[in-house]
């Protein structure tokens, strides 16, 4: 016995409790940290503990081998060798010809002319090849151009109207005709001063070629396809609410696929399905030849918590009909900037968006599913791909018995544990319950650390140091979260557990890890979160390897064979759970840099970091209470964490970059403007032009003010509270967002459109209400800003529904956009003016202003602007533009 002990003893894995015995003889007789605190009972003298060194290297390699497997499978586009059915070169040529023209606003000839041009010019080439075969299919296109308005939720709430944009709609069908459509949505369009390769013409290049391959199909197709090549998805959404409200064809579609970008490249993940209709996923799941897809992405999505919407909304809201959602999610730093460009978008991207693309519809077109969808639409699907190789997908009904199944057998291991005779049954409990107590007040330690970092942080002027260089972050936050957690368990093992075997204390606090994800696994089922999947997979993995290794840990304790089977068993729910953590920070780091000045990222990255930790560590709670000592970890995480907290202090981790292999550019909005403002009377009461600068994230103009002075806090604006949304021209209702702005003077700025806003008529009511209709005329760009004085209440309009909503603020915002040309904007609002008009107020029942926008053309810049321009640093991305703001009282 003596023998093996000290061959396992140099081994290095770990050291036999006797060990603990020999150097605890001075402790009482309550017994020495290795031993239970009976001391009748006799000690076990051969379980082993893990040495500090080898316990932490063993969880870090094992972290460090997953997250590698992760970003391998990240890199790895396309899986097996392609069908060859969807040509990625042509494709490619597509995306380039759309790209070469520049930017895409609403309005524009690149977008209305040149675009619409090319998409026609390769559908006839299409529709010549199916002629040419005799294919037995019928191709029809459709450019419609629908006018229209409805209200949207999103972003607080406001109000969009539509005038003659553009569509161009493909129909391929059987020769019969076809009674029931799929329909494929990509929009052409893009945000000004972006070239929108990923954001969207590569999705509608993607469509072209599959639209080819469809249309040469010897077999015929059961049901039809549309293929919309939406030109207005960036002036939120309205393109596609225009189709689906107002073309005869829409009537005939009964589900959507929508292709979309978030970011520039990569793999495009399924990220919301439905609404119910269980077939879909089951189509992609059986027909996506390389699957990316999450359920978890799903409901994060729609909770709301990522400030974007995509037209699946508009498909689902407007349309009732059920759809699939993909997007492209890397790289979202240069997401809407002028680096979103063809070449960085990889060949192979193209080829598994094809693919799957293509599989998915062939598969919908011929099934019979879509046929009778109505049959089929009740329920939900839990769905999720492990490393892209395969995807896992089951109904939710399924699901919620599978997590009780689950649930209840972890309950019968616990309870069969708190079963003991006499008094070990109720000292189980006990100890469980201020174990699961003890782990809970660690996340609050730790979580509060962390944030005190994050606020220290803030506090030396460092936000964002993370933005360039990721891991930075998680070599300060993460040793203070980890740290943080071992510190407080190492404390409760030394000071609280001083009695108690520490086998004991392992086997106690994995079982409170399995209790916390079991709370958690039921708790998610009872909300009916189809991500309860997640903590399924954290309770079922880990519960089943404890219960196989249960006889080598009571009779070995942290042997060799028990530590690495432990792990092995941890392995699939681990590397699904980090690469979660990948996609969250993925999307979120990025949107920290255009979330807005109000929002500290620190505290929101920083908290991400933490949770992350906590997650991870949860079953690596077991090896902290096998090892004597973690004098050594917490000194490695403080030294870390102090170097890091160094080299950030002194300025070596800069935020931007412009180096065109990772670029990572400051978002700014530079608008020139004229302000105008009227009174009551109709009389100017004041006018000013000058160009307004606004920041879109937390540093402000922190970085920019020493290469651009004038930049300064004398130059920020000032919200006047009477004035509709503060008296700038805002293009989109995010005031809430940035309230930190510049304004220099500047000269008056002439467009040669100018905005026509005319009062056509005023009357009252016969139930005392204010009727106002207007009239206006303008470029294709403008925003309505409605701000009733006190007491006053905007009770109707013409637009949307009828009902006004409001956005967070208490007043109302209407976009309007038009495609090429429009006639003037008609509308009418009816005030219910107030009880008691305020003697201290402005007059009157409503301030009314109107704000243009001159995204392209010789109108979009002016010299002072360029002036401006050209004095930013690489690293920033100015999106520039001219624009009026005038202001009414009534």
């Amino acid at each position: 016995m003596e023998s093996d002990t000290t061959i396992r003893r140099l081994k290095g894995l770990g050291t036999p409790n006797s060990v603990s015995q020999v150097n605890n003889v001075s402790r009482s007789s309550h017994g020495g940290n290795g031993y239970n605190s009976d001391p009748k009972k006799k000690p076990e003298v051969n379980l082993f503990l893990l040495r500090e060194g080898v316990g932490a290297s063993l969880v870090f390699v094992f972290i460090l081998v997953l997250w590698v497997l992760v970003h391998l499978s990240l890199q790895q586009l396309v899986i097996g060798k392609s069908s060859g059915e969807f040509n990625a070169v042509r494709a490619r040529r597509h995306l380039e010809s759309i790209t070469s023209v520049g930017p895409r606003p609403v309005g524009s000839p690149e977008n209305e002319v040149l675009t619409v041009a090319y998409l026609l010019e390769q559908i006839k080439h299409i529709q010549a090849e199916v002629a040419a075969a005799g294919n037995p299919h019928r191709l029809s296109v459709d450019v419609q151009r629908p006018t229209g308005s409805f209200s949207i939720d999103f972003l607080g709430g406001f109000t969009s109207y539509y005038d003659r944009v553009t569509n161009v709609a493909v129909k391929l069908e059987p020769e019969a005709g076809a009674s029931h459509l799929m329909l494929a949505n990509c929009h052409f369009d893009t945000v000004a001063n972006s070239p929108g390769a990923s954001d969207d013409a590569v999705s509608c290049a993607v469509m072209l070629e599959v639209l080819h391959s469809l249309a040469n199909l010897s077999t015929p197709l059961r049901h039809g396809v549309v293929f919309l090549f939406n030109g207005a998805e960036e002036n939120v959404l309205q393109a596609s609410h225009g189709f689906i409200t107002q073309h005869p064809w829409a009537k005939q579609v009964r589900a959507f696929i929508n292709l979309e970008a978030a970011g520039v490249g990569g793999k495009e993940v399924v990220f919301q399905t439905g609404p119910e209709n269980p077939w879909l996923v089951q189509a992609y799941v059986h027909a996506a030849m390389h699957p990316f897809a999450s359920v978890v992405g799903q409901e994060v999505f729609q909770s709301g918590i990522i400030p974007s919407d995509t037209d699946f909304r508009i498909y689902r809201d407007f349309g009732n009909i059920p759809g699939i959602d993909l997007a492209f999610i890397e790289n979202g730093f240069i997401y809407h900037t002028n680096y979103d460009t063809a070449d960085r978008i990889l060949t192979d991207s193209i080829q598994r968006a094809g693919d799957n693309i293509l599989a998915v519809l062939k598969h919908l077109v011929m099934s019979e599913e879509l046929g009778d969808s109505s049959q089929y639409r009740h329920g939900n699907m839990v769905f999720f791909d492990l490393l892209g190789m395969v995807v896992v997908a089951y109904p939710a009904r399924v699901g919620t018995i599978l997590n009780y199944v689950v649930a209840a057998a972890t309950f019968l291991y616990l309870a069969k544990k708190a079963s003991r005779p006499g008094s070990g049954g109720v000292r189980y409990v006990r100890r469980l319950a201020c174990a699961a107590g003890l782990t809970v007040l660690s996340w609050l330690v730790t979580l509060l650390s962390v944030l005190v970092v994050a606020l220290l942080v803030t506090l030396l002027g460092r936000s964002m140091f993370w933005y360039q260089h990721f891991y930075a972050a998680v070599c300060l936050y993460g040793p203070v979260a980890a740290g943080s957690m071992v510190l407080v368990h190492t404390l409760a093992k030394n000071l609280y557990y001083s009695g108690v075997r520490l086998v004991e204390l392992a086997e106690l606090y994995f079982d409170v890890s399995l209790l916390l994800w079991c709370c958690s696994l039921v708790l998610f089922t009872l909300q009916g979160l189809c991500s309860a999947y997640v903590p399924l997979l954290m309770v079922a993995f880990p519960l089943v390897a404890k219960i196989l290794l249960a006889s080598e840990f009571k009779h070995r304790g942290a042997s060799a064979k028990y530590c690495v089977l432990y792990l092995l068993g941890l392995a699939l729910p681990y590397v699904h759970f980090m690469f979660l953590i990948w996609v969250v920070f993925e999307i979120f780091t990025p949107i920290l840099g255009r979330s807005g000045t109000e929002i500290p990222p620190e505290l929101v990255l920083s908290t991400l970091v933490t949770l992350a930790t906590i997650f991870l560590s949860s079953f690596f709670l077991h090896f902290i209470y096998l090892v004597r000592s973690t004098r050594w970890v917490l000194s490695a995480m403080g030294s870390l964490f102090v170097l890091v907290f160094l080299l950030m202090w002194a300025g070596l981790f800069f935020p931007y970059s412009s180096n065109p292999d990772s670029p990572r550019p400051k978002r700014v909005f530079v608008q020139h403007t004229t302000r105008t403002f009227h009174d009551l009377a109709g009389r100017v009461e004041s006018r000013d032009s000058g160009l307004w600068v606004n920041s879109f994230d937390y540093t402000a103009m922190q970085y920019v003010t020493p290469l651009i002075p004038e930049l300064n806090d004398t130059a920020r604006t000032v919200c006047r509270p009477d004035h509709p949304f503060c008296g700038y021209p805002w293009f989109l209702p995010v005031k809430f967002l940035s309230k930190k702005n510049w304004y220099l003077p500047a000269p008056e700025v002439s467009p040669s459109i100018p905005v026509d806003f005319t009062l056509v008529s005023k009357e009252e009511t016969v139930w005392g209400t204010v009727k106002l209709t207007f009239s206006v005329t303008g470029p294709s760009h403008m925003t309505l800003y409605l701000l009733p004085h006190p007491g006053a209440r905007l009770v109707s309009w013409s637009l949307g529904d009828g009902t006004p909503p409001f956005d967070v603020s208490g007043e109302y915002f209407v976009f309007y956009s038009h495609g090429l040309d429009a006639p003037a904007w008609g509308f009418w609002i009816e005030i219910q003016p107030p009880k008691e008009p305020d003697p201290s107020g402005p007059g009157g029942v409503v301030s009314v202003a109107v704000s243009s926008h001159y995204f392209f053309g010789p109108d979009q810049r002016t010299e002072q602007m360029d002036a401006l321009l050209r004095r930013f640093p690489s690293w920033a991305f100015p999106s520039s533009w001219v624009s009026t703001y005038t202001m009414y009282r009534y």
